[in-house]
């Protein structure tokens, strides 16, 4: 079933809330260890409150209604009338994943399901003080029904019929009070939608959160939707008088408001004629879509705007295309003995560079998008296994184009969630081999020059080289002699193998050998490399190497049978030149000995441009490259020089061929294709 809903209002509720959503599960997890931190506590109250009052505009009851119970139960907590507890903790992080299914169906527009009785009422049930943590540990309360728990329970504290505005004795409101206020004039739960519209006017009144003053529009539609339009003490007060108001409300009620109207508006508002609310709006959601008064203080304020992504993929689109013409242009100066083109030249290349940085840094993102969703992962995970975990976030404000952000999204999942499983220990066997029993989980993020290392350190038992050696014997994947010569961190990579797993039971966990290779599968498509290291006993760190973006990228341009070929420069590891009659024949397999290693020697010639018919030179140039954790060695004709290149996707009839992961055009205007090494080397080679 859909909703209508000013589209506008809609993308406004969809933007705030879904920032705070993503806040609300780090902060959830960060309460449970600091319980009595008030800023923490006000600030989650004050996510579910935002996202209350958002949806009560929009009347979308069933996300109102959850978020009210979770906004009562961290009211109780920061009033000191319940504890933070583990079982209280299940449930709001119960209720969050319900909030975020129903903001899902408000992003499809559909309204959302309502959220199970089971779960609001053990909600309720915390927030009255009683600890069903037990039964909350057995109970899957997402599911909708009744449960086993009393429904009769009291769901929020039974409201006074008469209310003093200075009964808390400082001259505020309180919530309860302008609630019970409303209830007298209309009669309990048939007023309109106040809980944002009294959010707008007490933020200006009391100061409780930071949202700035009350505007005359948004007071003058409040008092609309309270006493009808055109019927409220609009002008009495413009007369500096405030007269009874004509209501169906008893006497005693309407003195209350109009006394609590005149002594809370004269001192901070100026009074002004009232401006009409647009008469298409319902008056009830006239405060949501009411303007701010425009000030000094706002103007200043709006330092930031929103753009379509589309729109700044297009800008990025003609960038490349001007870094194109650019590389053209000089190659054309390099030509040239003119001075003064040299120079004009010279000064697109630093204009051209300066723009390209500038419109990066727009499509840039902080990786803490990310890494906000890793303190649930671990913490329900760990809860699962019976582990103790402490994950620690490091460079969350490390910036990335925001495609990679994205994309990277999954593979952290899984490495993530591998350091929880197979890394850290269980408690008691820590504690045996003098480690705290709580383990700990690092999570980091810099940026080293173009590109952002990722890393996952744990502090659990490491990786057993030979038990991994070990386990491709027995496996079948190979021979023991060739396991044997495996050093200890190429028997690390081993885990990224597809089908291989360390575990000999299947669990909901792991042990069905996928994750790992499909980490580096990804890995390999963003053009990055990963590593592993371990020490035995002490810990691993699996660090993830990608460039800043994927839509510019620095190659080294080759040329083979003179055709000019991309060799993605992150892969490139070194170059040298190379008489190849020294080379020798290992196995059957061309190798070159680089500092007393053997490495594998590919001709790329039979592979690229196989109908060639000119002769075979005695040198040649050896580009070594990374694959993984491995190097090999690709023989070229010439090296043409460091070039950055705008990716371009292959036409249909190319789409698919193996070891092209696109082209581009090169300074002097020809199509370079960009080798794509992992598929091309599978695909030749088999073996990698």
């Amino acid at each position: 079933m859909g909703f209508n809903a000013d589209e506008e209002i809609l993308q406004d509720f969809l933007l705030e809330a879904g920032e705070i959503l993503e806040s609300l599960s780090e902060q959830l997890v960060e309460l449970e260890n600091r319980p009595d931190d008030s800023n923490l506590l006000n600030s989650i109250f004050r996510g579910f409150h935002t996202v209350k009052g958002g949806a009560g505009f929009l009347q979308l009851d069933p996300l109102v209604d959850l978020c009210h119970a979770a906004e009562n139960t961290f009211d109780c907590l920061r009033n000191d009338k319940i504890q933070v507890t583990t079982g209280l903790m299940d449930v709001v992080l119960q209720a969050l994943d319900s909030v975020n299914d129903m903001f899902e169906s408000v992003h499809r527009r559909v309204m959302p399901e309502p959220a199970s009785a089971a779960l609001i009422d053990a909600i309720n049930r915390f927030a009255n003080g009683e600890d069903i943590s037990d039964f909350v540990a057995q109970s899957d309360l997402s599911e909708s029904g009744t449960s086993s728990v009393s429904a009769d329970a009291p769901v929020e504290p039974s409201l006074e019929p008469v209310i003093s505005p200075s009964s808390n004795g400082n001259n505020e409101i309180t919530d309860d009070e302008f609630e019970a206020l409303l209830d007298q004039l209309h009669g309990a739960g048939q007023g309109p939608t106040v809980d944002a519209a009294k959010v707008s006017t007490k933020q200006s009144i009391n100061n409780v959160e930071p949202s700035g003053d009350i505007g005359d529009d948004e007071f003058e539609a409040l008092l609309d939707s309270i006493h009808g339009a055109g019927k409220g003490p609009t002008a009495a007060l413009n007369a500096s008088k405030v007269t009874q108001v004509e209501t169906d409300s008893s006497p005693e009620a309407q003195a209350q408001l109009n006394s609590l109207i005149q002594d809370l508006r004269a001192p901070t508002l100026p009074v002004k004629s009232a401006k009409p609310v647009p008469t298409t709006m319902p008056s009830a959601l006239a405060p949501a879509v009411a303007k701010k008064p425009v000030t000094k203080e706002t103007v200043s304020a709006e330092t930031t705007v929103r753009v379509d992504t589309r729109r700044l993929d297009e800008i990025m689109n003609m960038v490349g295309e001007l870094v194109l013409v650019r590389n053209r242009l000089v190659r054309l100066g390099d030509k040239s003995n003119d001075e003064a083109m040299a120079k004009a030249v010279a000064n697109l290349d630093v204009v051209t560079a300066d723009l390209q940085s500038a419109v990066m840094k727009t499509r840039m993102q902080p990786i803490k998008k990310v890494f906000s969703r890793f303190p649930r992962v671990v913490r329900d995970l760990a809860r699962t296994l019976k582990k103790d975990i402490n994950l620690v976030l490091v460079g969350e404000e490390t910036d990335l184009d925001k495609n990679l952000v994205e994309a990277l999204a999954d593979p952290l999942v899984h490495l993530v969630r591998n350091s929880v499983d197979h890394g850290v220990e269980l408690p008691d066997k820590r504690e045996a081999a003098g480690k705290p029993r709580v383990g700990t989980i690092t999570l980091s993020a810099q940026q080293e020059g173009d590109h952002i290392v990722l890393s996952i350190t744990d502090d659990g038992g490491g990786i057993d080289a030979q038990a991994l050696r070990d386990r491709v014997v027995s496996k079948g994947v190979m021979d023991r002699d060739s396991a044997d010569r495996l050093s200890d961190s190429e028997a690390y990579n081993l885990i990224f193998a597809p089908g291989f797993s360390t575990k000999d039971q299947i669990s909901e966990v792991s042990g069905r050998g996928v994750g790992m290779d499909v980490v580096k599968t990804k890995i390999n498509q963003l053009n990055g490399q990963i590593e592993v290291k371990s020490k035995l006993g002490e810990g691993t760190v699996i660090a993830i190497k990608v460039p800043l973006t994927l839509a510019i990228m620095p190659t080294l341009m080759v040329k083979v049978a003179k055709q000019t070929f991309a060799l993605p420069l992150v892969s490139v590891n070194e170059i040298f030149h190379l008489d190849l009659s020294a080379t020798n024949v290992v196995d059957g397999q061309e190798v070159v000995i680089v500092r007393n290693k053997a490495l594998p020697l590919f001709h790329l010639k039979p592979w690229l441009v196989p109908h060639d018919e000119s002769s075979k030179s005695p040198t040649g140039h050896v580009v070594i490259v990374s694959v993984g954790t491995q190097h090999v060695g690709f023989v070229v004709d010439q090296l043409v020089g460091q070039e950055e290149v705008v990716i371009k996707p292959l036409g249909k009839t190319l789409h698919g061929t193996p070891g092209m992961a696109g082209a581009t055009i090169t300074g002097d205007g020809r199509i370079a294709l960009i080798l794509d090494v992992p598929s091309m080397l599978k695909f030749y080679v088999g073996a990698f």
